[in-house]
Formats: C-alpha cells, sequence, structure tokens
C-alpha cells in the first residue's frame, strides 16, 4: 500500500507458483490472493504520483526440480511525492518449499532505495515514509520446484 492525504493504493502482487508431479509451477500468478487484478501501468502513473520504473519476471527464482517452480515477479516503483508506503507479505524468512527432491524458490525481499543512494531492506510486515526520488523495489518469491532433477544427458 501506498499513500498520504490525497491518495491511497492497494496491490496485490504476484509470485511464483509451486510445481507439481506433472506440472511447472506458473511465474507471475496470484497463488493465494483469488479475484484480485494488478492495475494497468498506464493506469497507475496517470491516476497515482508514482513511476513504475520495472515490472518484470524475477528469472530463476522459481526453485529447481524435475519440474522447475514458477518465478516471482520484481517491482520497482519511484515515489514522485511523499508518501506512506507498507508491506505486507510472507515468505521473506522461510523459503517456498519443495517437494519430492525439488528445491526451494527464493524467499522474497523488498528494498527501499533513497534518493541519496542510501538502501535498506523491509521487514516482511512494515511500513516507511518515502520521499520525492525515493524508489521501492518489491522482489516476489518463486514456487518450490518438485522431483528430483535428471542428471540424464
Amino acid at each position: 500500500t501506498f499513500g498520504n492525504t490525497k491518495y491511497q493504493y492497494y496491490e496485490t502482487i504476484c509470485g511464483g507458483a509451486g510445481a507439481g508431479p506433472d506440472f511447472a509451477g506458473a511465474s507471475a500468478v496470484q497463488t493465494h490472493m483469488t479475484n484480485t487484478r494488478i492495475t494497468d501501468p498506464e493506469v497507475l502513473e496517470s491516476r497515482y504520483p508514482v513511476i513504475l520504473e520495472e515490472f518484470s519476471i524475477r528469472k530463476e527464482s522459481g526453485g529447481p526440480g524435475q519440474n522447475r517452480g514458477g518465478d516471482g515477479v520484481i517491482r520497482r516503483l519511484r515515489f514522485e511525492e511523499q508518501m506512506t508506503a507498507a508491506i505486507l507479505s510472507g515468505s521473506r524468512k522461510v523459503a517456498p518449499f519443495g517437494l519430492s527432491g525439488g528445491q526451494e524458490g527464493l524467499t522474497g525481499k523488498t528494498t527501499v532505495v533513497r534518493s541519496s543512494k542510501e538502501t535498506y531492506v523491509l521487514r516482511s510486515t512494515d511500513q516507511c515514509e518515502m520521499q520525492p526520488g525515493d524508489i521501492i523495489i518489491i522482489e516476489t518469491p518463486g514456487g518450490g520446484g518438485f522431483g528430483k532433477k535428471s542428471t540424464k544427458v
């Protein structure tokens, strides 16, 4: 979430889904928050004083395995006005587990980059004051892999 006395915004950000016995995990999908959709970048930037600098797949964040876990995303927002930003997230300390020999996906991370270039990482549930030029980078977790990866050539 982010906002001030004039603007308020809430979004759910996708991540990677876990793999299964006969399928790879999907990348950049909502896995637990249903019936939600992220705002289109053009709408976000036209209605709020933020710039979406990046919204991409977080490559290789899904866990390896016979079937690979899905990749999470990177969402990078630059603020044009003072705002309070808050994050409510999971899989920041404990990685999304793999099954049947599949490996863990990467944990998520939320980083604040001040206009002065000072950086720090937010906790899984945290908030901070953003000033014009400050950036928040949200890296969502990847899903766990399934099965041992074959070594056959």
